[in-house]
Protein backbone atom coordinates (compact mmCIF):
# COMPACT_ATOMS: atom_id res chain seq x y z
CA UNK A 1 0.00 0.00 0.00
CA UNK A 2 1.26 3.27 -0.67
CA UNK A 3 -0.24 6.90 -0.42
CA UNK A 4 -3.32 5.80 0.69
CA UNK A 5 -4.05 7.73 3.98
CA UNK A 6 -5.27 10.75 1.80
CA UNK A 7 -5.77 9.20 -1.19
CA UNK A 8 -9.34 9.82 -3.40
CA UNK A 9 -8.28 7.55 -5.84
CA UNK A 10 -6.42 4.49 -6.06
CA UNK A 11 -4.78 2.87 -9.13
CA UNK A 12 -4.56 -1.45 -8.34
CA UNK A 13 -1.56 -3.39 -10.37
CA UNK A 14 0.06 -5.84 -9.81
CA UNK A 15 3.77 -7.25 -10.69
CA UNK A 16 5.06 -5.07 -13.62
CA UNK A 17 1.91 -3.24 -13.79
CA UNK A 18 1.91 -2.50 -10.14
CA UNK A 19 6.05 -1.19 -10.44
CA UNK A 20 5.23 1.11 -13.49
CA UNK A 21 2.13 2.53 -11.81
CA UNK A 22 3.99 3.30 -8.69
CA UNK A 23 5.72 5.68 -10.54
CA UNK A 24 2.57 7.09 -12.24
CA UNK A 25 1.61 7.67 -8.55
CA UNK A 26 4.39 9.63 -7.64
CA UNK A 27 4.39 11.69 -10.91
CA UNK A 28 0.55 12.50 -9.96
CA UNK A 29 1.39 13.13 -6.20
CA UNK A 30 4.03 15.92 -7.43
CA UNK A 31 1.04 17.59 -9.90
CA UNK A 32 -1.33 17.65 -6.61
CA UNK A 33 -3.59 14.72 -7.23
CA UNK A 34 -4.49 12.50 -4.32
CA UNK A 35 -3.74 9.09 -5.35
CA UNK A 36 -2.07 5.84 -3.83
CA UNK A 37 -1.58 2.40 -4.91
CA UNK A 38 -3.03 -0.88 -3.69
CA UNK A 39 -0.38 -3.62 -5.39
CA UNK A 40 -1.28 -6.68 -3.56
CA UNK A 41 2.11 -9.68 -2.93
CA UNK A 42 -0.24 -12.21 -3.59
CA UNK A 43 -3.27 -12.16 -5.97
CA UNK A 44 -4.92 -15.63 -4.54
CA UNK A 45 -6.70 -15.78 -2.37
CA UNK A 46 -7.60 -12.23 -3.28
CA UNK A 47 -7.17 -9.66 -0.49
CA UNK A 48 -11.25 -8.67 -0.76
CA UNK A 49 -11.19 -6.77 2.66
CA UNK A 50 -8.30 -4.69 1.43
CA UNK A 51 -10.26 -3.19 -1.52
CA UNK A 52 -13.74 -3.28 0.00
CA UNK A 53 -12.04 -0.73 2.83
CA UNK A 54 -10.71 1.19 -0.09
CA UNK A 55 -13.78 1.29 -2.34
CA UNK A 56 -15.45 3.23 0.95
CA UNK A 57 -13.27 5.86 1.16
CA UNK A 58 -12.14 6.86 -2.24
CA UNK A 59 -13.97 8.02 -5.67
CA UNK A 60 -12.62 5.83 -8.16
CA UNK A 61 -10.34 2.81 -8.62
CA UNK A 62 -8.50 2.43 -12.03
CA UNK A 63 -7.00 -1.12 -12.55
CA UNK A 64 -3.82 -1.50 -14.64
CA UNK A 65 -3.38 -4.75 -15.98
CA UNK A 66 -0.96 -6.32 -18.61
CA UNK A 67 -3.78 -8.60 -19.56
CA UNK A 68 -7.19 -8.67 -20.38
CA UNK A 69 -8.29 -7.94 -16.79
CA UNK A 70 -8.25 -10.86 -14.73
CA UNK A 71 -8.00 -8.68 -11.73
CA UNK A 72 -10.22 -6.57 -12.32
CA UNK A 73 -12.92 -8.60 -12.08
CA UNK A 74 -11.88 -9.88 -8.57
CA UNK A 75 -11.58 -5.98 -7.82
CA UNK A 76 -15.24 -5.51 -9.40
CA UNK A 77 -16.61 -8.77 -6.89
CA UNK A 78 -14.44 -7.10 -4.00
CA UNK A 79 -15.95 -3.46 -3.87
CA UNK A 80 -19.48 -4.41 -4.87
CA UNK A 81 -20.15 -1.34 -6.72
CA UNK A 82 -19.34 1.18 -4.06
CA UNK A 83 -17.23 2.90 -6.39
CA UNK A 84 -16.65 3.34 -10.34
CA UNK A 85 -13.93 1.11 -11.40
CA UNK A 86 -12.10 2.04 -14.46
CA UNK A 87 -9.60 -0.10 -16.27
CA UNK A 88 -6.68 0.49 -18.50
CA UNK A 89 -4.30 -2.27 -20.01
CA UNK A 90 -1.84 -3.31 -22.69
CA UNK A 91 -1.57 -6.74 -23.63
CA UNK A 92 0.44 -9.11 -26.08
CA UNK A 93 3.70 -8.59 -24.36
CA UNK A 94 3.26 -5.14 -24.42
CA UNK A 95 4.82 -3.10 -21.51
CA UNK A 96 2.60 -0.06 -20.25
CA UNK A 97 4.60 3.33 -19.56
CA UNK A 98 4.17 5.18 -16.17
CA UNK A 99 3.50 8.01 -18.67
CA UNK A 100 0.26 6.23 -19.82
CA UNK A 101 -1.24 5.57 -16.44
CA UNK A 102 -0.43 9.18 -15.28
CA UNK A 103 -2.52 10.25 -18.00
CA UNK A 104 -5.38 8.07 -16.52
CA UNK A 105 -4.78 8.81 -13.48
CA UNK A 106 -5.52 12.83 -15.02
CA UNK A 107 -8.52 11.57 -16.55
CA UNK A 108 -10.64 10.54 -13.56
CA UNK A 109 -9.00 13.09 -11.70
CA UNK A 110 -10.75 15.77 -13.91
CA UNK A 111 -14.11 13.17 -12.88
CA UNK A 112 -14.04 11.16 -16.37
CA UNK A 113 -15.52 8.06 -15.43
CA UNK A 114 -18.74 6.20 -15.16
CA UNK A 115 -20.50 3.84 -13.48
CA UNK A 116 -22.25 2.72 -16.99
CA UNK A 117 -21.42 -0.69 -18.82
CA UNK A 118 -17.94 -2.44 -17.86
CA UNK A 119 -14.31 -1.12 -17.00
CA UNK A 120 -13.51 -3.45 -19.97
CA UNK A 121 -15.55 -2.53 -22.31
CA UNK A 122 -15.54 1.09 -21.34
CA UNK A 123 -11.52 0.73 -22.02
CA UNK A 124 -12.06 -0.78 -25.27
CA UNK A 125 -14.20 2.14 -26.31
CA UNK A 126 -11.49 4.50 -25.77
CA UNK A 127 -8.93 2.59 -27.19
CA UNK A 128 -11.25 2.61 -30.48
CA UNK A 129 -11.85 6.44 -30.02
CA UNK A 130 -8.16 7.27 -30.36
CA UNK A 131 -7.66 4.64 -33.36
Amino acid sequence: EYYLDDAEYVVVGFGSSGRISLSAVRAARAEGIKVGLLRPVTVNPFPKKVYAKAAKRVKNILVVEMNAGQMLEDVLLATSGQVPVDFFARMGGVFLLPDEVLGEIRRIAKGDFSREGHPRDRWLQRVADVH
